[in-house]
């Protein structure tokens, strides 16, 4: 892997889309792409007040970091500065009352439960 410098300032925010999956009011800045996996493992995201992401497993784990504003990840109410670990098979929803900005590192895309 090479070293890569991604400037996050200089890059826009863009509506997470996903299929079959209700993701209005978050947006995603891309920090690092895999191209092995094809797929994003490092990323910014933005809620918007009221914004949630549905019940949804990590195969592989989850790391966030709250930059800005608040979160509330399953049972785990996260402010700016926190740090949250969940090891592989952890799930959880994910909803801002107040929007927040996190960076997350998923080595492994999300399964979503219904």
């Amino acid at each position: 892997m090479e070293t890569k410098i991604t400037k996050s300032t200089e890059l826009e925010w863009k509506p997470l889309i996903e299929e079959g999956v209700k993701t209005d009011g978050i947006y995603a800045k891309v920090l690092r792409f895999d191209t092995t996996t094809n797929r994003p493992p490092t990323f910014l995201l933005k809620f918007e007040p009221g914004a949630s992401y549905p019940n949804h497993v990590h195969p592989a784990g989850e790391e966030i970091y709250v930059l800005e504003g608040e979160v509330r990840s399953g049972k785990d109410q996260l402010k700016a500065g926190d740090y949250l670990y969940m090891p592989p098979g952890s799930t959880h929803s994910v909803f801002s009352r107040t929007g927040c900005t996190l960076l997350f590192m998923i080595p492994e895309e999300v399964v979503i439960l219904k």
